[in-house]
Parts: structure tokens; sequence; C-alpha cells
């Protein structure tokens, strides 16, 4: 019994998928250094606009990588769902925690006799 696969070369996509992500990197780093006002100095949720796009970009790089690495695009949609969908809950639930809790505290701080030691 033989059994005939035929190769198929993925040079193209991976190059593709290199590309992709080291675009979206440079823009990262390249935020990162010159650091614009606009978006630092403007406040969105607690928070400057300048690291929400760093979380979008971050989680936008990790499901890319799941979906391309972990070859979840020729699965069904509800594995892929099931998959990519229970940690972005888990992303956002976190940094909804992490959010709250931090301005809470630096509010407490900031407003009240306790004094920074640290």
């Amino acid at each position: 019994m033989s059994h005939a696969h035929e190769h198929v070369s993925n040079t193209k996509r991976i190059w593709m998928v290199f590309a992709l992500l080291s675009v979206v990197t440079i823009v990262e780093v390249f935020l990162g250094i010159i650091r614009p006002d606009f978006l630092f100095m403007t406040n969105f949720l607690s928070m400057n606009l300048l690291n929400w796009i760093f979380i979008i970009l971050t989680l936008y790089k990790a499901y890319y990588i799941v979906w391309a690495f972990m070859h979840m695009e020729g699965e069904k949609s509800s594995l892929r769902w099931s998959v990519v969908g229970s940690v972005i809950f888990l992303v956002v639930y976190l940094l909804f925690i992490l959010l709250v809790e931090a301005d809470y505290v630096f509010e407490v701080f900031k407003n009240s006799t306790i004094k920074w030691n640290f």
C-alpha cells in the first residue's frame, strides 16, 4: 500500500506571516520610541490611548500567531471560536480587573493621608 502525498511549499505563507508580524512589531516599537503626545496624554477608560494601542496590537499578534502557526484557519468555526473566544474573554477580564484595581489603589494613595513610600 502506497500513500502518495503531494508536498505543498509554504514558503510564501511563512514570509507573509513574518512580514505582517514584523510590521506590527515595528509599529509598536516606533510608537514606543516616539511616544506621540496626542496618544500619550489622551485618556480613555483610565488609561492613555497609547497603552490601548499596544494592548490591541499585541492581542492582534497573538491571535494571528494562533491562526497561522496552530493552523486554526483550516478548522471549523466552532473550534476556532472555542479556542480564541475563551482566550479573548480571559485577557479582557484580566485587563478589566487590573485596570480597576490599579485605579482604585492610585486613588487611595492620591486622596488619602497614606503617603507613597516606594
